[in-house]
């Protein structure tokens, strides 16, 4: 018979700005924690210190959790020196794996950290993730965009974990292949400058400047929401499950992350044979986590499962921001209250967030001063229309409990035993991933007038403020007297001997080796491959494979020459409108379609075959068609 397979770790994946959050994302259950490094980190407002990043690291891995590091920009020329000098700074900090876009940094001089491949790699196809994989990349980060099958398909081309979003902002365009904010405003989001165009409205217009949609956020897709896609993720090969969300606080990383916590255990425990946790430990939560308490867009489980989907909702064409729950409509609007007819089951709380859209499509909010049964008191006077729904994006009640300290608590079961020795008493303990400690105690034992082992087990249950929690008590002294002032110091001495085992043994990935054989047929199979070429030892990964061209990467020039495309995506705004070019609908709309916000036009081209949509720069906006 065929040996079976070992279970396969599933890993939730967690973001942090910070190490505070990286740490409450631990807690929260997180297997692993993506953390942006102190520069060429792809959300650059998020980039760390080392010593943060180390911090993190040292938590995380009492816990058998990892710490990944962001480092996912285009590097210059001028750059790769502090680059691979920040580098070995990271991988003597604890860092776990680099989290990398630029191919650059594989002709470095490198510690023997790990690499992964980012999304700013562009991951759609086997091809691409062979390569990638061939570099020596130990975990790779598929597209966004991809299907379920599509997944699976790539999933079965190579050997190491597969890594997927499952929640968080979205974006519009194929990662690493948007140039719209660079061509825009100079600030490149392959640089970490994201200026976040596809969240401003648009109007849609023809190539005469007829308006058909107005003042709308065209570009502007909801959030990913994959929370009943876990269990056929993980069958399709997704091994690493990715919350977005390196910009987020505390609050939302501790509740999103406890969500997906509950989400993946419940797929672990319903699957011990095919699949395991990632890390150590188990998560006790002080609060029940709710996905919709936290900012979105509204949700989308977008092309998860179809590349052609048949029912619009993609986009949060009416605002970019958090609209929140509607919890009622206005009945009037007196002066300093507002009298409103509540949805059923809705309770509101002083000090909630509330919002509405004006007559012209604008959303506005306001915060609740005071609740009289249907009467809100807002903080400011408002005069709103009757019928007027209104929203929550702000609960009091809840904000005020997920921003406890004492949200969760992580602990690793352990068991323990109490046994006589020739010289005393020892304690032994092991925790439940096998890890053992002892400590003994020379003492003379003699018989207790009363019964000892219920006081004993009181003692020896207690593990305070570690991490550990004592499932199991073996109590083999029989009733022989044993001070408590002897075995509680005795007991805090072995838990903490337990502690510098687990950390002693910590197990580090290391970088894997490149395959130029692999490397070399890949490249020639797919010479689009060179994407985001910005430095030589970039380029030199690609010539070296065999490519003859390399193209430089945009930024290097900062040139955008009239039609260049500036996005690629499967989302379509026509198929979200209702207009799509397969349907009779399409042909109420012209094919050449542009979108504009002030100075900014684009033209929008539809590649019906493929179902994509390409976003095109217009250097003349007032001359545009």
């Amino acid at each position: 018979m065929p040996q079976q397979k070992s279970p396969r770790p599933l890993e939730l994946l967690s973001p942090a700005r910070n190490a505070d959050i990286a740490i409450e994302a631990v807690r929260h259950g997180a297997d692993a924690v993506y953390i942006g490094a102190p520069t060429h980190s792809a959300r650059a407002a998020a980039g760390v210190t080392v010593s943060d990043i180390a911090r993190a690291a040292d938590y995380a891995h009492r816990f058998n959790a990892r710490i990944y590091v962001a480092l996912n920009t285009i590097i210059m020329p001028d750059e790769l020196a502090g680059v691979e000098k920040m580098i070995w700074s990271l991988y003597r900090a604890g860092a776990d794996a680099l989290i990398i876009q630029d191919l650059g940094i594989l002709r470095m001089d490198l510690p023997p950290i790990a690499l992964h491949a980012s999304t700013q790699c562009d991951i759609r196809t086997p091809e691409r993730a062979r390569f990638l994989e061939a570099c020596g990349m130990s975990q790779i980060v598929i597209a966004r965009e991809l299907t379920l099958d599509e997944t699976a398909e790539i999933s079965r081309a190579v050997t190491v974990p597969v890594e997927a979003f499952v929640h968080g902002a979205l974006c519009v365009s194929y990662s690493g292949a948007c140039y719209a904010s660079l061509a825009a405003t100079g600030r490149s989001a392959n640089r970490g400058e994201c200026a976040q165009l596809c969240r401003l409205p648009y109007d849609l217009i023809d190539a005469q400047g007829n308006i058909l949609m107005e003042n709308s956020h065209l570009l502007s897709l909801r959030d990913l929401n994959r929370s009943a896609m876990i269990g056929r993720m993980a069958a399709a090969g997704v091994s690493s499950f990715k919350i977005e969300g390196r910009l987020k606080d505390a609050s939302y990383v501790k509740n999103v992350t406890a969500a997906y916590r509950l989400a993946l255990d419940s797929i672990i425990d319903a699957n011990p044979q095919l699949y395991r946790r990632a890390s150590s430990g188990r998560t006790e939560l002080a609060f029940t986590p709710s996905l919709t308490k936290s900012f979105n867009r509204g949700f989308t489980d977008y092309f998860t499962t179809s590349r052609r989907p048949d029912r619009p909702g993609m986009a949060s064409l009416r605002s970019p921001k958090w609209l929140g729950e509607t919890i009622g409509r206005v009945i009037s609007s007196r002066g300093n209250f507002i009298e409103v007819k509540l949805s059923p089951g809705i309770k509101l709380n002083n000090g909630d967030g509330l919002g509405y859209f004006d007559p012209r499509g604008n959303f506005n909010g306001f915060r609740l001063n005071r609740v009289e049964g249907n009467r809100l008191f807002p903080a400011t006077s408002l005069s709103l229309q009757p019928g007027t729904p209104l929203l929550r994006n702000r609960d009091k009640a809840w904000d005020d409990e997920i921003s406890r300290s004492s949200t969760s608590r992580r602990v690793i079961p352990a068991s323990l035993t109490l046994r006589t020795t020739p010289r005393g008493i020892a304690l032994d303990i092991t925790d439940s991933d096998g890890h053992e400690a002892s400590v003994a105690s020379d003492i003379t034992l003699s018989e207790a007038r009363t019964p000892q082992t219920a006081n004993r087990r009181k003692i020896l249950e207690k593990s305070g403020d570690t991490d550990f929690s004592i499932t199991e008590v073996c109590d083999l002294a029989g009733n022989l007297f044993i001070p408590a002032s002897l075995l509680t110091p005795l007991r805090r001495d072995l838990l903490e001997a337990l502690a510098r085992t687990r950390l002693t043994s910590y197990h580090y990935d290391r970088r894997r080796p490149q395959c130029e054989a692999e490397l070399a047929r890949l490249a020639t199979l797919q010479p689009e491959s060179a994407l985001n070429v910005a430095n030589q030892m970039a380029a030199k990964v690609y010539t070296e494979a065999g490519l003859t061209s390399v193209a430089p990467a945009r930024e290097t020039t900062l040139a955008t020459p009239d039609g260049s495309r500036l996005m690629t995506t499967r989302y379509c705004l026509r198929r979200e409108a209702g207009r799509c070019l397969r349907t009779p609908s399409g042909a109420k709309w012209p094919e050449k379609l542009f979108i504009k916000s002030g100075r900014n036009c684009f033209a929008l081209q539809f590649d019906c075959k493929k179902c994509e949509m390409h976003v095109n720069y217009v250097a003349h906006p007032d001359n545009f068609s």
